[in-house]
């Protein structure tokens, strides 16, 4: 591999060389700082996933020894998160059917799928996939997935079993059995619950949740918890798994492959989103390509550690960023605290009261709520705010598997819908100018007697050529009196493909039966080369790359024969 195609495939190498020597003690209290916040967060995302807590011990571990090598961010934290793990537990209850040790080979065989799919995607340079699922429909998705996370967690803070299914399963399982809760459990874990609360006030971008955790463990044998009914997070293995291949056979690979798709997307556009926010923040250029690649660096090493997927953490980043980071040696420096504890110290964390866990999987949720982003877009954009919504359904209603695949069908149907049906500005005249300018949006504009300007604003499809003929069709039709000539405008449009082509051959044919003349300037240099190999210049006349809008209504104005100037040639 050469110098060039190593520093791509490997961003590390690059600013490695330009480390500073200062910046090492600030990645070092940003890793302690991390990693006090991933190992009570990848223990409550593991009882999400119906794993065992050293799981999520492991996933943050062997992901975090490798992500910081490939990612591109230099603040993008990876871990286990909320929705993928509940997404794991949803999944596969029913193909593991009761199986504990298959049910963990599982979730270890999603997460190399999803370094599989994660490193084809890299392979394809389909970094842009990731956009293709909307603002709104990822403010829906997790607005529903709080609700329901909140659904498995509530009953653990009230110390009794929780239902399965859907959202209004869970939740009606809830409220009928408020009766049998345990006010031990409940205290505990309100307590816990209002310390994180108040450390959020007072004491922001701090470990609050590793102080609760180790509080818990303090106060469940002093005060005889387990005795009263409290039930405790048991006994965390310590040391290391073999890593290997997981024991599945082929034919749960297809069964798995729908589960590791909707884990795929979710981390995709999770870790895009986070680096993005940082770019942004702190300059630098983003590269989703390279987030693909360490995605998929990052689920290989934790499918081979015998855990489940992971992805970019949005809070975790956070933690990272506003505790002083400098570089991804910060995700190394944390992965290496974990490994120590996972090693020398996991015996402890048997006596953590599940209460307490579920208090910190409750504060950690809470964020997920979007109200703000749904008032908002309720109150300036209605039609996003049902997709949000119908996002939000799917996963109350269908589960969350399904609740993924909804909101990106909903995403590509919005994408669709929008791209069918291009907005055709009719342009007038901005006073005083020779510069002309959409109509409906600058009302005091100058109409041009006998002359009708129109300029669609995307680039032409098969799928959306008809809208845009209608359209200008049909204004034709609605004037008091029929135009002479139609200019049509092709500035906007930076592609027109054969059928297109043909169809503005046919609009030539409609306009000039209702008695207007059509004339098409502007137009690029690609779009000129597509409509003359579809015959357009014999059909309705030559294309100048020189004549403008204002060219065309100088000619008509003056009464001059309305085409092209005789002094450019046209350029082929």
């Amino acid at each position: 591999m050469s110098a060039l195609s190593s520093r791509t495939v490997l961003p590390a190498m690059r600013w490695l060389r330009e480390y500073q020597p200062g910046w090492f003690k600030q990645d070092l209290l940003a890793g302690i700082t991390l990693a006090a916040y991933l190992l009570p967060a990848g223990i409550g995302d593991a009882s999400l996933a119906n794993l065992p807590p050293e799981a999520g011990l492991y996933a943050c571990l062997f992901s975090g020894l490798v992500f910081w090598l490939f990612c591109s961010s230099r603040h993008t934290a990876v871990t286990v998160t909320s929705a993928i793990s509940l997404l794991v537990g949803a999944s596969l209850g029913s193909i593991a059917q009761g199986d504990v040790s298959r049910y963990s080979a599982l979730a270890a065989c999603t997460a190399l799928i999803v370094a599989v799919l994660a490193f084809a995607a890299w392979l394809l340079k389909a970094g842009a996939v990731v956009h293709f699922i909307s603002d709104p429909v990822m403010i829906g998705f997790k607005s529903g997935l709080a609700l329901f996370l909140a659904s498995t967690q509530l009953p653990k803070l009230c110390g009794f079993k929780g239902s399965h299914g859907d959202f209004w399963e869970r939740a009606g399982h809830f409220f009928s059995h408020l009766g049998e809760t345990n006010l031990a459990s409940l205290t505990i874990g309100l307590l816990a619950l209002g310390v994180m609360v108040l450390g959020k006030i007072y004491l922001k971008n701090k470990p609050v949740a590793l102080f609760v955790v180790a509080g818990g463990i303090v106060l469940s044998p002093l005060l005889g918890l387990e005795a009263r009914g409290v039930k405790l997070l048991g006994t965390v293995p310590q040391g290391l798994p073999m890593p290997g291949l997981p024991a599945v056979q082929w034919a749960d690979l297809n069964e798995l492959l729908p589960l590791a798709l909707a884990c795929f997307l979710l981390g995709a556009v999770e870790t895009a989103a986070i680096g993005r926010m940082f770019c942004a923040k702190h300059g630098g250029r983003f590269d989703g390509n390279q987030e693909l690649l360490a995605l998929a660096g990052a689920n290989l090493a934790a499918g081979l550690g015998r855990s489940f997927p992971v992805s970019g953490g949005m809070s975790q980043s956070l933690v990272n960023e506003s505790a002083g980071a400098r570089t991804p040696l910060s995700g190394l420096i944390s992965a290496v605290i974990v490994l120590l504890i996972t090693v020398f110290l996991s015996g402890v964390l048997r006596h953590l009261p599940q209460p307490v866990l579920a208090a910190i999987v409750l504060f950690a949720i809470a964020g997920l709520f979007k109200l703000k982003a749904l008032v908002r877009l309720w109150t300036c954009y209605r039609a996003e705010f049902v997709v949000a919504i119908a996002a939000m359904a799917g996963v109350l209603g269908s589960g969350l598997l399904r609740g993924v695949l909804i909101g990106a069908i909903i995403s590509l149907l919005q994408l669709l819908r929008r791209s069918s049906h291009p907005h055709v500005a009719f342009l007038g005249r901005i006073p005083g100018t020779r510069r002309y300018s959409d109509v409906a949006k600058n009302p005091d504009n100058e109409a041009l007697s006998g002359l009708l300007i129109a300029r669609p604003e995307s680039a032409l499809y098969y799928f959306n050529v008809e809208h845009v003929r209608d359209a200008i069709v049909n204004k034709v039709r609605a004037l008091v009196s029929v135009p002479a000539l139609v200019v049509l405008d092709l500035s906007a449009a930076p592609h027109v493909d054969m059928q297109s082509a043909q169809t503005l051959i046919s609009l030539h044919r409609d306009v000039t039966a209702l008695g207007s003349q059509l004339q098409v300037v502007e137009a690029h240099a690609s779009v000129r080369e597509t409509l003359r190999l579809e015959g357009f210049e014999e059909s309705i006349g030559p294309i100048n790359r020189l004549t403008s809008v204002a060219d065309a209504v100088d000619h008509f104005s003056s009464a001059q024969p309305v085409g092209v100037p005789s002094s450019p040639p046209a350029e082929r």
